[in-house]
């Protein structure tokens, strides 16, 4: 083992804080710098009155890599029972009153898809099939697996493997394969803004979300997504991690090939042997690096979309609503085209609903609701005239409007307090490259694998990266699985180095 080598972690997210207590329990001394004063990093947690709103990701899906991690770091995944399955993945309505649940009972999703379309229901088992397929294969040759140099990307198996995965073909285009009913097709494929992409550019291995959903099961943690960083925030600092709060990194110093400290904004100098960047990669690039060229490199790459999003405490509970909600629009196709196209927001958009109270009764008090809603939104973007005031005034009236024909025509009388992030929200809060919430950088055959950005520098050999704009990608278990990946390169190329 290492010893007493030392390692110094930039940003307190999923990411930084997994491969803190890799590192430590494999010798390493290890300090984490956070620029906010709490961890979580897009992951966080807000409190207010009584309310709890998660204000990252709202659900828990690939429980495998979940398992796999926390259990590779000593960590219990479903103590006493704390996560809890739901047979209602989500609720998914159309504007024409037409409503579908995704759930993992097979004998409901037969009846709502043969109402729908006849033989979808078959169809949908061949899609689910065939979606998964493409999970095992990516999470084994692709996603689950680090790339040391081009040639263990390109190569014949590994051109095979890409075509099986379909990746030259849009999940739109594999979609329509499968079902004709445009309702169908939107169901099986809204799931991409999970990480920031449409489904009319974005490859056909993307089937992989819906199909897991639908096979593996989506989960809810007692006390929301925030208790995943609270269990390894508590691993970190069993494992002796120490986490400095309220701490700025302005600079990492290089030296010749290596970096040899980060510089925080009160002047202080840290050395380290190690040094993980967990901020945005881009953001790291253009702002904490001396090599403009990189930066600019990484800046003519395809960037996700952002979100603008409402938090409502409401004194008034809504039994209409499920856990989880998607209004989906007619306008979907239009919907996605301004988003990724004109970087702004639709006037009839489609939008998420959370509900987190259906099953966690102490994310709201008793008798009201916590509701978050979430429009898909297009990244900041200097050259569009983006009045994201007036967008979200525009956004927020087309959501109650819609959910007024739904029937909670009374629900803006019943708003106690909103809190709304938009695109330029995340950007200062979290320092993500033009707001891109879900994760800055897009995924497409030529950012991902060994052509995303690399979990290690080129040039500074000690300098590391892990979090959703380096390989794998973006979404929670992409980015624990970017920390085990990290995490097995810095112990390898170390132990190279010792020998």
């Amino acid at each position: 083992m290492p010893g007493n080598k030392t390692a110094v972690i930039i940003g307190a997210g999923i990411g930084g804080i997994t491969t803190a207590v890799y590192l430590a329990k494999n010798g390493y001394s290890v300090n984490i710098y956070e620029k906010n004063s709490s961890a979580g990093g897009r992951c966080s947690q807000l409190i207010r009155d009584g309310h709890r709103f998660d204000l990252g990701a709202t659900m828990l899906l690939m429980p495998g890599i979940y398992k796999n991690i926390f259990g590779s770091l000593g960590i219990e995944f479903n103590k006493n029972g704390d996560i809890t399955p739901l047979e209602t993945l989500y609720r998914i309505y159309f504007d024409d009153g037409e409503t579908l649940s995704f759930s993992t009972d097979e004998r409901k999703m037969e009846a709502q898809l043969e109402r729908i379309e006849p033989g979808s229901f078959k169809k949908s088992k061949q899609y689910v099939s065939k979606g998964y397929k493409f999970f095992e294969i990516a999470l084994d040759k692709l996603i689950g697996r680090n790339f040391y140099n081009i040639f263990e990307f390109v190569n014949f198996r590994n051109i095979n493997i890409l075509v099986k995965l379909k990746v030259l073909l849009t999940h739109n285009s594999f979609t329509k394969r499968f079902f004709k009913h445009p309702h169908l097709r939107m169901a099986y494929t809204f799931q991409n803004i999970y990480v920031g992409q449409s489904p009319f550019n974005s490859p056909a291995l993307f089937a992989m979300v819906p199909a897991v959903e639908l096979k593996d099961g989506s989960f809810f943690p007692t006390g929301g997504m925030y208790s995943v960083v609270q269990k390894l925030y508590n691993a970190a600092e069993k494992s002796g991690v120490m986490f400095h709060f309220n701490m700025p990194v302005t600079r990492i110093v290089t030296n010749g090939n290596k970096a040899e400290s980060i510089l925080l904004d009160n002047g202080n100098e840290i050395k380290a042997d190690i040094i993980v960047a967990n901020a945005d990669l881009p953001y790291v690039y253009r702002e904490l690096l001396p090599d403009r060229r990189a930066s600019a490199r990484l800046g003519r790459k395809r960037y996700s979309c952002s979100a603008i999003c409402f938090h409502w405490g409401v004194d008034k509970v809504y039994p209409q609503l499920g856990h989880h909600n998607m209004f989906l629009s007619d306008s979907y196709c239009k919907n996605l085209d301004i988003i990724f196209k004109d970087k702004l927001v639709d006037d009839k958009p489609s939008f998420y609903v959370h509900a987190p109270a259906r099953t966690d009764a102490d994310a709201a008090p008793f008798g009201q609701d916590t509701l978050s809603v979430v429009v898909g939104a297009g990244h900041v973007d200097k050259k569009v005239g983006q009045d994201w005031n007036k967008l979200k005034q525009i956004t927020r009236s087309a959501v109650l409007e819609r959910l007024k024909k739904f029937g909670l025509d009374d629900l803006e009388d019943h708003i106690k307090f909103e809190i709304c992030y938009s695109p330029e929200s995340w950007e200062s809060a979290c320092n993500i490259s033009r707001g891109s919430v879900f994760g800055s950088l897009s995924h497409s055959i030529f950012q991902m694998g060994y052509f995303r950005p690399h979990n290690r520098h080129d040039k500074y050999k000690n300098l590391y990266f892990t979090g959703g704009s380096t390989h794998p990608g973006n979404g929670i278990p992409n980015v624990l699985l970017s920390a085990k990946l990290v995490s097995e390169r810095i112990l390898k190329e170390e132990k190279t180095v010792l020998s």
